[in-house]
């Protein structure tokens, strides 16, 4: 089944006509994704890689029958192209921009919040159901279909944990890639509620970093409904300094908060197995799949 994208996903591109819009429609086109409506204000009429143009969401969603948007749109005008999408009635927004200002993040989020969308990001290389759709920028030529749900706030450590686990012939349902940023849609806890009900997902593996609390989230929602299924961690940043931001936006411990050993305790103290190295995440995924 997977979650989130699959084969009756419709895509739309805010942002087709600019170059990262353009480069990755035409992966996704090439994966087999049904990207079927661009927007891009003033530029309707137009055809990208054969897909046609409009000047708003709304048009594009009644022509065309969207209902997932790719948001690849500048930071100053993201959050407006997020909120638009739910506007006119997409289900999922996958928001791929990154320094989105922090108070333009708070207000789209708040406006999702009356709404029935599912952002996803910002700041996120984007989900992919092997095999069905890919809605992002991540190679799919690493990724297999299988039983294995993979949630992540690192690209990178996502397509390194995914190369293993193929390479071991290990493939994934659905891999959701929450984002980096302070301000984010669906977090661990979110997608993990999802793979619980997927039949397809027999474990879930959480990449996660310093700074924030979606990891410790995620380890009290675990415990809460005693998650039915094998969770594999590793967290990212172990040796970061205090007080410094390593990559992400969200990625600071703050007063004491927010450190890898925090997150670590969590998720152990869930039952969660806890991996101490990103080279060793695809043979701990081997290994509680054949138990």
């Amino acid at each position: 089944m997977a979650i989130l994208v699959d084969e009756s996903t419709r895509v739309l591109v805010q942002g087709i006509t600019g170059g990262e819009g353009r480069f990755h429609t035409k992966r996704m086109l090439e994966y087999g994704t049904k990207v079927v409506a661009g927007v891009t204000p003033g530029k309707g009429g137009q055809e990208v890689e054969g897909v046609p143009v409009f000047n708003t969401v709304e048009e594009a969603v009644r022509k065309t029958g969207a209902n997932t948007s790719a948001v690849f749109v500048p930071a100053a005008f993201a959050a407006e192209a997020v909120m638009e999408a739910a506007e006119a009635g997409i289900g999922l927004i996958v928001c791929f921009t990154e320094g989105i200002p922090t108070f333009d993040m708070i207000r789209a989020k708040a406006f999702l919040e009356a709404r029935s969308a599912r952002l996803i990001g910002p700041n996120t290389p984007g989900v992919i159901s092997p095999g069905k759709s890919k809605v992002g920028l991540m190679a799919g030529y690493i990724h297999r279909e299988g039983e294995v749900g993979v949630i992540s706030r690192s690209g990178t450590l996502t397509y390194e944990a995914v190369y293993q686990m193929s390479k071991l012939g290990i493939g994934q349902s659905t891999c959701v890639g929450i984002g980096g940023d302070q301000i984010t849609g669906l977090d661990f806890a979110g997608v993990l509620e999802l793979f619980r009900e997927d039949e397809q997902t027999r474990a879930v593996l959480i990449i996660g970093e310093i700074g924030g609390t979606a990891e410790e989230d995620a380890a009290s929602y675990i415990r809460e409904v005693n998650y039915p299924k094998p969770v594999v961690a590793f967290i990212a940043g172990r040796t970061a300094p205090p007080g410094r931001r390593m990559g992400h936006a969200g990625a600071i411990i703050s007063g004491g908060a927010g450190t890898a050993q925090s997150k670590i305790e969590a998720l152990k103290e869930a039952g969660v197995e806890v991996v101490e190295s990103p080279a060793t995440i695809g043979e701990k995924i081997s290994e509680v799949l054949s138990k």
